[in-house]
């Protein structure tokens, strides 16, 4: 059995930020394992601009992000294996895969890092009605169609979810030479990056149709028509408000779950929001030694969010083996009002240098508020917002210092009175 010091599933941006910090702490023996042919992850067919304004300072597409970063990867010893599959990962830190040049090969790791990465809802999870047709996709893939495969997928389009991959491909797709009839919104808002639905939706004067959603899907053995009805205000349509569009392709873009399938036989704290695992300070999940990062751990809006958070993981990787973790009982930290989630979960103080970065989204958009963190009655940090949108993730920092007599923290947010 090959030994190493850590074992990183996934080679997109996370996995290759998490690797590259990894070794710059003098960890030698790092195995990234990726399923696809090439590093890069999602990135690959994301052929648009709009990468790496926050750390490169300049604007790159997907290919182009991805790689920058596979060149600074080549400056470390970092052993790469891809078109490898990771079919098991046990509590005692073994990893199995499997690939068509070794077979089955297991690894012991003395830390593992998740950077899986997510995967797309498809039409069974909200269980559309209607025929069973071809031409219903999620976004993503109708992306890696087209930008990748070369393949277009209809002519008249419609889009169901404003997820930012779905409004990304409807500019794709009417640059390509179809006709975009329209994106549906089960929410009074979109879920999409406000920039987003400027470039993408505005720009091309394609409507957005909100509090909308796809009740039949007609056709056979092709997609032919889609009936959407509006929604009231517990999601559910509304009868009588039916209406009907002749399209040739339906995209889903109606959300990502975390991939985290290879963690479903261990005993690992999950969060209920995040649908992933629950993690410290150190991007550590319940077990020892085992981490997460990137989209696998929360859905990020930005990739370069999803860098420095591999980084900020892969430097707390390299502190675990050369020194260890004070296993203490961490703080429980909590969403409170008007918040979906709050990542970390927990947070242990003997193990923070000067502090540490939380990322939340808000339930609802919210203008003129206030986030408060707190413990029990006592305010740690309270700042004042103009704009807040469940599409943006929220960033904030704390300080050791603050976390002095904390039992607990929780996250807030209320209209400033």
């Amino acid at each position: 059995m090959r030994k190493v010091d850590c074992v990183i599933v996934g080679g997109g941006s996370a996995g290759m930020s998490c690797a590259i910090a990894i070794a710059r702490f003098g960890i030698r023996d790092i195995l990234i394992i990726e399923k696809e042919k090439e590093l890069g992850g999602i990135l690959n067919q994301c052929i648009h601009h709009g990468f790496g304004l926050h750390i490169y300072k300049k604007e790159c597409t997907g290919p182009e992000y991805a790689q920058l970063l596979i060149e600074s990867l080549k400056k470390y010893h970092i052993d790469v294996k891809l078109d490898t599959t990771v079919i098991n990962i046990s509590e005692g830190k073994k990893v199995m895969y499997v690939n068509r040049y070794e077979g089955v090969v297991e690894v012991q790791a003395k830390a593992i890092v998740m950077a899986s990465g997510c995967m797309e809802k498809n039409r069974g999870m909200i269980s559309i009605p209607g025929d069973r047709c071809a031409n219903v996709l999620t976004a993503g893939t109708a992306q890696r169609y087209l930008n990748i495969d070369g393949y277009m997928c209809g002519k008249r389009v419609f889009i169901l979810g404003s997820g930012d991959i779905g409004l990304i491909m409807a500019r794709r797709m009417v640059l390509e030479g179809a006709q975009v009839l329209g994106v549906a919104e089960i929410m009074p808002y979109s879920n999409g990056l406000s920039r987003n639905i400027v470039q993408c939706l505005e720009d091309f004067n394609i409507p957005l149709y909100l509090k909308t959603t796809v009740t039949r899907i007609i056709g056979r053995p092709k997609l032919e028509r889609i009936e959407l009805s509006s929604v009231d205000d517990n999601q559910k349509p509304i009868q009588g408000s039916e209406w009907y569009l002749d399209v040739d392709c339906l995209l889903l873009s109606i959300g990502l779950l975390p991939d985290i399938s290879l963690l479903n036989k261990l005993n690992v704290e999950r969060d209920s929001q995040t649908k992933s695992v629950s993690v410290n300070e150190a991007y550590e999940m319940s077990l020892p030694g085992f981490f997460a990062c990137g989209n696998v751990l929360q859905v990020h809006d930005l990739v370069d969010d999803v860098c420095l958070e591999a980084q900020a993981c892969g430097m707390a990787v390299a502190r675990y083996l050369n020194e260890g973790f004070h296993e203490e009982e961490g703080i429980p930290v909590y969403a409170g009002e008007n918040v979906t989630h709050v990542v970390p979960q927990h947070l242990r103080k003997e193990n923070m240098e000067d502090d540490c970065r939380f990322s939340f989204r808000v339930k609802k958009p919210m203008r003129d508020c206030i986030l408060r963190i707190r413990s029990g009655d006592h305010i740690l940090r309270e700042v004042k917002k103009r704009v807040m949108l469940p599409a943006e993730m929220e960033k904030i920092n704390l300080e050791k210092r603050m976390l002095t007599d904390a039992q607990s923290l929780i996250f807030e947010v209320k209209e400033d009175a």
